[in-house]
Parts: C-alpha cells; sequence; structure tokens
C-alpha cells in the first residue's frame, strides 16, 4: 500500500504515535473509494444499544442481520465499519482484511436515567478481533463527564500502546444543555476541541446549528462572528480541531431527505471536513436506496 501524500500529511500530524497506530490510520484513510484523499465515509451500527432493535432496524429488517452491515460498507466502498463488540464478533472472520473495522466501546441504552455509557469491550478485543481502532462516546456537560473523560484515558492509552487509533464521539448532553444547545455552535466547538485535547485520532461531532449557548461565550462571538451560513460554521469546528490538524467527521443525525443530507457533505467538504459518518440515514433504508446515497456522498467528496 504506497501512501498518497495528502495521507502522508495526515499521518505527519500526530507527531507522538509509533508505527503501528499510524499504519491502522493509514489503513483507514486509504480504504475505500476515497481512500488516498484525505476524506472518509464510516458506517457506524451502535443504534441497537441506544434506540432498540426494532427503532433501529424494523424500517429495514435485513439490517438486523450483521453480515448485511458489513455488506454494505463493503459494496458503498466505504473507509471504515464502526460497531459494537457483538456486532463485529459476528462477521469478523468472514469478513477479516476486507474493511477496517471500528471497536465501539462504550455505550448508553434508552432504558437508562442518566446521561452516561457503560464500557462493553475491551483493547484486547479490539486486538483479538483486528479492528483499526477503537471508538469511545464522552457527553461533555453531563453530570458523568469526568468519569467518561478519564475512563476514554486509560483506553486511550492502553490502545495507542499496542497500535490502534481512537476515534471519539463528542456527544454534548447534560443539565445546562438543552436540546439546542446541543448541536450549538459554540458547544459543538467546544466538544470537538475537548476531544482533540484528550487525544483523539479522529473526532466525530454533530453538525453545529447557529445558536449560541452558553452565556459566556456570547460576547467572544459577537467579537468574532462565524458567518451565518452552513459551510461557516463547520469551517469553525474544523479550525477547532487543532487548527485542522486532527481528522473530523460529523454524523448524519436525525432521518432526512437525500438531497438535504447532500446539502449537508457539500457544506463539510467545502469547509474542510474530512467526512461523513452515516448511519441510520443509509442502512434504514433499502440496499439499492442505501447504495445510491452513499454513492452520492462519496462523489461529493471525491471533488
Amino acid at each position: 500500500m504506497r501512501l498518497t501524500p495528502k495521507v502522508q500529511e495526515i499521518l505527519s500530524w500526530y507527531e507522538s504515535d509509533n508505527p503501528g497506530t499510524k499504519t491502522n490510520l493509514a489503513r483507514i484513510l486509504m480504504a475505500g473509494k476515497l481512500g488516498g484523499t484525505g476524506r472518509m465515509v464510516i458506517l457506524p451500527v451502535d443504534q441497537g444499544f441506544e434506540h432498540g432493535p426494532a427503532r433501529s432496524f424494523a424500517p429495514n429488517p435485513a439490517a438486523y442481520d450483521p453480515r448485511y452491515l458489513f455488506e454494505l460498507a463493503l459494496e458503498a466502498g466505504l473507509n471504515a465499519y464502526a460497531a459494537p463488540l457483538g456486532m463485529i464478533e459476528a462477521g469478523a472472520a468472514h469478513y477479516a482484511g476486507s474493511i477496517p473495522t471500528i471497536l465501539k466501546m462504550n455505550s448508553s441504552n434508552s432504558l437508562s436515567t442518566t446521561k452516561d455509557q457503560g464500557v462493553t469491550a475491551s483493547v484486547g478485543d479490539a486486538l483479538r478481533l483486528g479492528c483499526s481502532a477503537i471508538g469511545f462516546t464522552i457527553y461533555p456537560g453531563s453530570e458523568y463527564q469526568f468519569e467518561m473523560i478519564e475512563e476514554l484515558r486509560e483506553l486511550a492509552e492502553e490502545a495507542k500502546s499496542v497500535g490502534l487509533a481512537v476515534v471519539v464521539w463528542s456527544y454534548p448532553r447534560g443539565p445546562m444543555l438543552d436540546k439546542v444547545g446541543e448541536t450549538a455552535l459554540d458547544i459543538c466547538a467546544y466538544a470537538a476541541h475537548m476531544a482533540a485535547l484528550v487525544g483523539a485520532h479522529i473526532i466525530k461531532v454533530k453538525p453545529p446549528t447557529a445558536a449560541i449557548s452558553l452565556d459566556a461565550a456570547k460576547k467572544t462571538y459577537q467579537a468574532s462572528p462565524v458567518a451565518d451560513d452552513a459551510t461557516a460554521r463547520f469551517q469553525h469546528i474544523v479550525q477547532a480541531c487543532f487548527g485542522g490538524r486532527r481528522l473530523v467527521v460529523f454524523s448524519g443525525g436525525e432521518a432526512k431527505g437525500t438531497e438535504a443530507i447532500l446539502d449537508e457533505v457539500r457544506a463539510i467538504h467545502a469547509a474542510g471536513g474530512n467526512g461523513s459518518i452515516m448511519g441510520r440515514n443509509a442502512f434504514q433504508r433499502s440496499k439499492a436506496d442505501a447504495l445510491a446515497l452513499l454513492a452520492a456522498i462519496i462523489n461529493v467528496y471525491k471533488h
């Protein structure tokens, strides 16, 4: 695998990492139809934990079978497939070496009343299953945010020591934040920056809105405003990720139409974001429709 100049440049940003971790980052960056471009599309399927099986898979029952999800990611030419332990175990041998995998190591569920997640896998599991990276969620703003960050610190240290990359889902939520606040521009930028500070190689955040949530931040944004358009907001998140020297991908979020998704992708692309991590908006569609959507997304990032 000969690395492109763009991938070599990206790897140079991670100055403290060992050759194993850089190799696994390169595997993700060089995989699929966007291989070598520095852009990524990743399929994440942890929604069964988060929302339950029917809410996740009833719209497209084929997706109850984890092998279908491996196939979808492969056929679409994606950079990686991210899922909890059981789903990766269900296809690990058959799809070994076929596509980079990210082991999602903590999860919440809809039966819980606390804004926290339980650790559901180990670094040893990730190595055993041939994963390229571990994935971990933190909830900045939660009553449990410090415990989550400390769990991540320990797991990230172990993962890096054995050559795995670290992907951090940084999702603000907690008593200070209402639904508007969770995706407000200042809060999304803060969450992305926190993920960079705790050592993430790849940062996943939600698309930001124009809202400014923290009173303490409002004067700053008045003095240094961000233009009121999607591209400028995505650029601001990229800037918060060490001036663009950490990979950042954006979630697809709630179900939406194809054109709305593609408009968002065009703005991410124009802003210099590294890509999309597209779950329900892909796997809840029929396979043909999902492949068409993912092909259209990849086409935007290619140009």
